[in-house]
């Protein structure tokens, strides 16, 4: 099984309201050079411009975007191509956020979720790890936190692998 940490930019606090702007991807390996970048147009005609300016893009791009089910479709492909045996696995600073992106865009367009139905939230394997319900981990990332989503996603894959090279994280890469 392969491991991915998924970052995403959104609109709205859910995918109920808004529409998911763009994600990113970083498959979990030593070298991190495997990456994905997706975006999305909007599927709702809702959307709060201070979310959305988080992302980067105004409104008018995000509408330029291609179709979700186009993007979607080329995210699951990726993943397959690029997983080395059994269920990939979804890593995520906030997983509840990203997750619920993801998983509602794939289910809304009828495209297999690859991940399954579950994930790991990077942030409560590094406070199991150091035996306290708040650790701050953040400051172990490398690559600058920029809302780019795959600068994000690789900065949290950074964690991952400080945590298996200097904490004791028994996680075997493929």
């Amino acid at each position: 099984m392969s491991y991915f940490v998924v970052d995403v930019e959104a609109d709205a606090k859910s995918p109920a309201t808004g529409s998911m702007v763009c994600f990113g991807v970083v498959k979990v390996d030593n070298d991190l050079k495997t990456t994905f970048y997706g975006e999305t147009a909007p599927i709702s005609d809702y959307y709060n411009p201070e979310a959305l300016a988080i992302s980067g893009f105004s409104r008018i791009e995000h509408e330029k975007f291609p179709l979700p089910s186009i993007t979607m479709s080329q995210l699951e492909k990726w993943i397959k191509d690029v997983n080395v045996g059994g269920r990939p696995i979804f890593f995520s600073d906030n997983l509840a956020f990203d997750w619920m992106w993801i998983a509602h865009y794939f289910d809304y367009y009828n495209i297999e979720n690859p991940f399954g139905w579950s994930g790991r939230r990077i942030g409560d394997i590094y406070c199991g790890i150091k035996g306290k319900t708040h650790a701050p981990w953040k400051h172990l990332r490398k690559t600058k936190h920029t809302h780019n989503p795959v600068d994000d996603a690789m900065g949290n894959a950074e964690v991952i692998l400080h945590m298996r090279d200097n904490m004791n994280f028994n996680i075997k890469l493929k």
